[in-house]
């Protein structure tokens, strides 16, 4: 019986990673432009990496099977 491979979708392997405790780390939104209105403390806040809630963890994980 063959076994197959699963794809791991493009636009999640670029956007997630991983966590040594199998959480999943992603990037802020809302620090590409109109950035002059945006005060100093909150772009700096912007640029930590966030986490993925545990609802939507699981249908990422399915995205990217070999984690």
């Amino acid at each position: 019986m063959a076994k197959y491979k699963l794809k791991t979708k493009s636009s999640a392997k670029k956007r997630f990673k991983f966590t040594g405790t199998g959480k999943i780390k992603r990037k802020k939104a809302y620090l590409r432009h109109i950035l002059t209105k945006k005060s100093p403390g909150s772009k700096r806040n912007l640029r930590q990496a966030g986490l993925i809630s545990d609802v939507d963890s699981a249908s990422i994980k399915r995205m990217m099977p070999y984690r």
